[in-house]
């Protein structure tokens, strides 16, 4: 799933928002995050259909890419000009709670409009017991794998754990082609590193709430990933390739596996079609603990709107299986609707089904003051490490007293 850069600081002194965003009567603003080049099509059409079901409401909408959007909507805040609703990363959501600009949504969500959902993905945007957003958009993360590669080096079946995943790399290798697509640029550099970080039994953070970063399977797990770089088994310039870019090597059949999002197999389907392809769990560690990562992307309102009335109308019609479906579908996602869920397109797609498989050993991005700040320190630390820089011991201490001093902040 597309989730955007953060700018660390921008939402720093933000204070409640003193002017209200100009709006028409009966006009519902919102901002959309772009997702694909589909993402403006589809609203466009939501517009046409709701406005026809309700004479008086106006849909507008604009259609933002997800690399500006957090710079957008701060900016929009800042100056009481934001939209009405707006999409947002969910991990966004504690700061604009805190800093009481998101609507509660708790007056207008019934207890059979809350039954639409599947409560994985509901329960990211609840916060002390308040629904602060809907989640617009979900996925899951698991291992595509190359099906030609893997015949071509006589591998039998996806590897189950780490260590089998090294030795199908060393294979493919030796046929010519990059054994694992690591990513070590952009978005998700550090997510990609708690795929291995769990599976050592690591979590991001610790029980007493300290950084994971200075655990001895994230140590683990950071010379994993170096050891497979070292020897060859990855892309090279792993650093200069973002999570778009090892999928762009997938989908040409240069990688033999990967770890990324459901959306990878619409890609596939339109722009490579003759690739034969599987998607499988993510390797387990050495005591068989694994975990993939959940996302959500939630769709609020905000609190200076002054059309909430109408704004939850058009929630409303966005979140009946009909809509859910049409989007979940068109981008890639996963159902967050349970009558959705049950739709034949989800219930015999086997690609889809490896992805829900997983989603109950799912962790989410933890909810906390700071989180994006942590985030980029674990992917600079990565970094450090892929490029051989800095030790992988001497760059995950160095980032785990940053995270520690972020995490004491709050």
């Amino acid at each position: 799933m597309s989730l955007a850069k953060w700018t660390v600081g921008l939402l720093a002194g933000m204070s409640m928002l003193a002017f209200a965003a100009p709006a028409d009567a009966g006009e519902v603003r919102v901002t959309v995050a772009e997702y694909s080049a589909k993402t403006g099509p589809y609203f466009a059409e939501v517009k046409k259909e709701f406005e026809a079901a309700n004479p008086g409401i106006t849909i507008k909408y604009e259609v933002v890419p997800w690399d500006v959007l957090l710079q957008k909507l701060t900016t929009d805040i800042t100056a009481g000009t934001n939209a009405d609703l707006s999409i947002i990363g969910t991990r966004w959501l504690i700061d604009f709670v805190q800093q009481d600009v998101a609507e509660p949504l708790d007056s207008y969500v019934t207890p059979e409009f809350k039954d639409r959902f599947i409560d994985t993905f509901l329960q990211p945007s609840i916060m002390d017991g308040h629904t602060y957003g809907l989640p617009i958009a979900a996925s899951a993360r698991a291992m595509y794998y190359n099906k030609e590669l893997f015949e071509k080096a006589g591998i039998a079946k996806p590897p189950a754990t780490w260590t089998e995943l090294q030795e199908d790399a060393r294979k493919i290798k030796a046929v010519g082609a990059f054994g694992f697509g690591l990513q070590g640029k952009e978005i998700e550099t550090d997510v990609y590193y708690y795929y291995a970080m769990w599976s050592q039994g690591t979590e991001i953070l610790n029980k007493d709430g300290t950084s994971g970063l200075s655990t001895p399977g994230a140590l683990e797990a950071a010379k994993l990933y170096k050891s497979m770089i070292d020897e060859g088994l990855t892309e090279p310039g792993v650093t200069s390739n973002s999570r778009e870019d090892v999928q762009n090597l997938f989908k040409q059949g240069k990688v033999g596996m990967m770890i990324t999002a459901p959306f990878l197999s619409n890609q596939i389907k339109e722009e490579a079609p003759s690739l034969k392809y599987g998607v499988a769990a993510i390797p387990a560690g050495p005591t068989g603990a694994h975990g993939t990562y959940g996302v959500t992307d939630s769709i609020i309102m905000f609190k200076n709107s002054k059309n909430k009335d109408e704004a939850w109308k058009l929630l409303d019609f966005l979140f009946t299986k009909e809509q859910r479906a049409k989007f979940t579908q068109g981008e890639g996602f996963l159902p967050v609707n349970k009558e959705e869920a049950k739709m034949d397109y989800y219930v015999n797609n086997a690609d889809l089904a490896a992805f829900t498989a997983l989603l109950p050993d799912a962790r989410f991005a933890p909810v906390i003051p700071g989180w994006e700040e942590i985030a980029q320190i674990t992917s600079d630390a990565m970094q450090k490490i892929y490029l051989g820089s800095a030790t992988p011991e001497a760059a995950l201490k160095d980032a785990a007293a940053k995270a520690d001093a972020v995490l004491k902040k709050k």
